[in-house]
This record gives structure tokens, sequence and C-alpha cells, in this order.
């Protein structure tokens, strides 16, 4: 969209929120880039130049904006609608890829040579994955430095940098401010947010595009919630986390303008990982307007979107997890899914601590899982062999479930392991991969919602019925499932 010139100028002389994240604004006269929405006086078109990303914006010389802060936008949702190498790449790089692995690690796991990842990376955003990493560690740091009172030294390498002296360089080129002057600007701001509490916690906000629609989004977590992993409490969802460098336990409270997020982390370098990993969770960088607006022009779906605008794809934080969860959950209630996948985690899972909470495992890891004795889960004897399958195609490599996979390889190695249907594979590629035209056309509660609205029942007419909504069918199954009466499609709190 940045090379749409007029398009450009259109949305940032009306500040039009709706498409932060999708370009940035430099302005040539102060040298600093915004967000299309900023609420700052619109420079002159001839004095504005369009990239499409913060990295680029900085490559070219230009600072983040200290008003609307464009480096903490809400990310393009370009990066969660396609599963091509760019795509694949920018997930990747969120979820601190190359801080962990370099480079070479992120083409290794996109399975394509370095130079071709370079290349392709500058051609579609104007920079290469260090300065797409770089831009991501900055804006960690300015998370950490604003909201936290960690030492500047432990601020540092928290945010992914290599040494000191490299962070201190980066905040002052990306902001025109040094750390220390960064805090205490925050520290005098009203906006500011609160630092971290005695008991090591850090609480920020997630923005997202408006409108979202918490109640399927935060029921759905709630009631198909493992015992032991995840709880809804104090009118927060709260679940442990497996990260790199250790553990951590997350609270996510929906709030009109923002979700309040609280984690508590064993090593703060998992921070942007952790981060990467809520809003994945909680579909934060979905574009609402451009999926509604689709999904409305079906009359029979128009009046549930109008009633629930900006509903939002429910995911989880582990890919091979919800697989696992899948297989549990095959044929049988929610209710039984939750025991048989509690009764897994006690028995495999790794203890954690949760003061005053009722946290107490991380879900067991597909290793932690290959000692399994089969005959020790109250499954049919079908069911035990495809989670042995599962749990040997995820620790062999010969399965990848993680948020820069491939979404129709993905689908195909599924599809290879027994006991995987279609029911299953979309619902892992929906939730799991992420992929926005999955369609569990077997479902029984799509199903039920078809027959209710008078849409065919049979799965092969249902899927050509639901043409129309691509490639937003994910998000049309979350309509349907709306249309019967199931806790996941309401908060706790405002259950009856």
């Amino acid at each position: 969209m940045h090379e749409d010139f007029e398009r450009c100028v259109r949305a940032v002389q009306s500040k039009d929120s709706r498409f932060d994240g999708w370009f940035f604004t430099a302005v040539l006269t102060t040298r600093i880039y915004c967000r299309p929405g900023c609420s700052a006086v619109p420079p002159k078109p001839e004095n504005m130049s369009f990239h499409p990303s913060a990295a680029a914006a900085q490559q070219a010389g230009f600072r983040a904006c200290k008003r609307c802060r464009p480096d903490a936008a809400p990310g393009s949702p370009r990066w969660n609608e396609r599963a091509d190498l760019v795509a694949r790449a920018m997930r990747l790089i969120a979820d601190g890829v190359v801080d962990r692995d370099g480079v070479p690690g992120l083409a290794a796991r996109l399975g394509y040579s370095t130079r071709q990842v370079e290349r392709q990376l500058r051609a579609e955003l104007g920079a290469g994955p260090l300065a797409l990493a770089r831009a991501q560690r900055a804006q960690t740091a300015r998370l950490l430095i604003e909201t936290s009172a960690l030492p500047m030294a432990d601020v540092a390498f928290a945010a992914g940098f290599s040494s000191i002296r490299t962070f201190n360089d980066t905040v002052r080129e990306v902001f025109a401010l040094t750390p220390s002057e960064l805090r205490t600007r925050a520290a005098r701001s009203r906006h500011s947010v609160p630092a971290a509490d005695v008991s090591g916690s850090l609480t920020l906000r997630l923005p997202f595009r408006a409108p979202l629609c918490p109640g399927n989004l935060f029921g759905h977590l709630a009631a198909t919630g493992v015992p032991g992993v995840e709880e809804w409490r104090e009118g927060a969802y709260r679940r442990t986390l497996r990260l790199p460098h250790g553990h951590g336990i997350v609270a996510l409270r929906p709030e009109p303008d923002h979700v309040a997020c609280r984690l508590s982390l064993t090593d703060w370098r998992d921070l942007s990982h952790a981060i990467s990993r809520c809003r994945w969770l909680l579909d934060l960088d979905a574009d609402p307007v451009a999926v509604d607006g689709l999904l409305r022009q079906d009359p029979l779906l128009a009046p549930y979107v109008d009633a629930n605008p900006g509903r939002r794809v429910p995911r989880t934080v582990d890919g091979p997890e919800f697989a696992v969860r899948v297989v549990l959950g095959q044929q049988v209630s929610t209710a039984a899914a939750r025991t048989l996948a509690g009764r897994l985690v006690k028995a495999h899972g790794e203890p954690v601590a949760d003061p005053g909470g009722g946290l107490t495992h991380l879900f067991p890891s597909p290793w932690a899982l290959t000692g399994l004795d089969p005959e020790s889960l109250a499954m049919p004897r079908t069911r035990r062999g495809t989670l042995t399958a599962l749990v040997a195609a995820l620790t062999e490599g010969s399965l990848d479930l993680d948020v820069g996979s491939d979404w129709e390889k993905a689908r195909r190695q599924l599809e290879a392991l027994p006991g995987f249907g279609p029911w299953s594979v979309e619902v892992v590629a929906m939730r799991a991969l992420g992929d926005p035209d999955a369609f569990p056309a077997t479902d029984l509660g799509v199903r039920a919602a078809a027959e209710k609205l008078g849409l065919p029942t049979t799965p092969a007419a249902l899927v050509r019925r639901a043409a129309a909504w691509r490639p937003w069918r994910a998000y049309a199954v979350q309509h349907l499932w709306a249309t019967g009466e199931h806790p996941v499609n309401v908060l706790p709190s405002d259950r009856a």
C-alpha cells in the first residue's frame, strides 16, 4: 500500500488509525516518521514519503514520533493473512528467531537460502531481517525502559542487544533520546504504564485495531482452558507459557481500547517472544474492518456481524500443544477434553509456582510425552495411536506447527498421520497455524448453525457455499458458532 501515494495521503490527512501498521509516514522536513493516525497536524503532501515498515523508515534516517509512537503500532495484518516467504519470515522475526538464531537460523526455518530471504524482505519491506529485528529490539527496549524499573544494563540484554553500547546507540538513533531521557519522560507522562511490581511482574498494553469483540475470544479460551495451565480469574484469562529461556505466566484482560497484559517471566530475554505469542493468541493484528466488510455482504451473516463486529479467531501460544489437545478432544465434549488434558498435564507437565493463583504446570512438551504409556490414557485405542503418531512426528521434526510454518505443507503433514481427518486438520490450521481461511465444515457447531440459518448442511455443499466468505472463512466460523448457546461465546463474567 505504501506505493499508492494518493491513498496514503488521504489516510494521513483524515488521521485514519485503521491504517496504523499498514504503512508509515515519513516527514522530509522534520526527519520524523509517524503512524497514519498520528494526532499531529498533517504535513504537506510534498513533504511526505511512505515506508512499508518502521525498520525501513529508520534505515532511511527518520526517527520515531514521540507523540504517536509508531514503533508500538499494531503489526501489519498482511503477515497473518498470507503464508508466503515474506509473511512467514515476518512472523518468525516477531517471534524473536533472528535474535536467538541469527539470519541463518531464520533462513533454515523457512527452507530458503540466506540470500533469498534477504532479497525478498528488502524488495517488499525496504529492510533486511537484521534491520527488522533491530527495530523490534528497539521497541522492546522502549517498553522496558518506560514500564519497568529494571536497570538499563538488564534492559539492554532483555531486549536482545549484544552490548550496552549498541543498546544506547540504537535507542538514541531511533527515538532521538537517551534511555535515561526516555524513562524520565515516561515518568512525567500522565499516560505512563505502571512499573513492574514487587513480584517482578510487568504490566503493559497490547493495542489492536477496533472494533474487537471480547466475548467469543476470551470466552472460548476460558471455556476450553486446561486445568492447571489456564484459568479465568478476576476478569482476566491467565495461563502459563513455555519460553525459550524459561517460563512465564500471563494475565490478559480486555479493556475498551486495549488488552491489559501482565507478564511474570523467569528470564526477561523472553519478553519480546512472550508479547508476540500473546498477540498471536488473541489475533490482535487482524483487520476487522476488512473482515467484517466482506462477511457483511452475505445477508445471512450480516445480522450477526452487525451485532458483534470485530470477532477474532482465538488461537494458541503453542502449536504442538494445541495439536495434542485436538487429539484429546476428538469425538468428546469440551468438559471431557478438559479433563483428559488436565490429567495429562498433572502426570507429565512441568510444575511452576503461581503465588495467589491456580496455575500449577506448563503443558507437557512433545519430548516430555515421548515416554507416555498410551494404555494410561482413558481413550479408545485408535485415538491413542493418533496421539503417539503425532508426538513422534513433532519430536522427529517431520511436522512443523510453529507460527512460521507453511500452512498447506502442514496440512499435508497432518493428513498423513493416522486419525487426522478434515475436522482435526482444519481446526489446527485455524487456531494453531493462524490460517484465516481455515474452514472445519464437518464441525458439529458449524453444521448446527448452517441448519439454523438455512445453509447447506453436507460438508461438500457447505464448502461450496462458504466460498463467498473467502479469504475469511475462519472468522465466519466464529459467527456461526455464536448462533448457538455455549459458554465459548461469552465472557465468564457475563454468563448467567
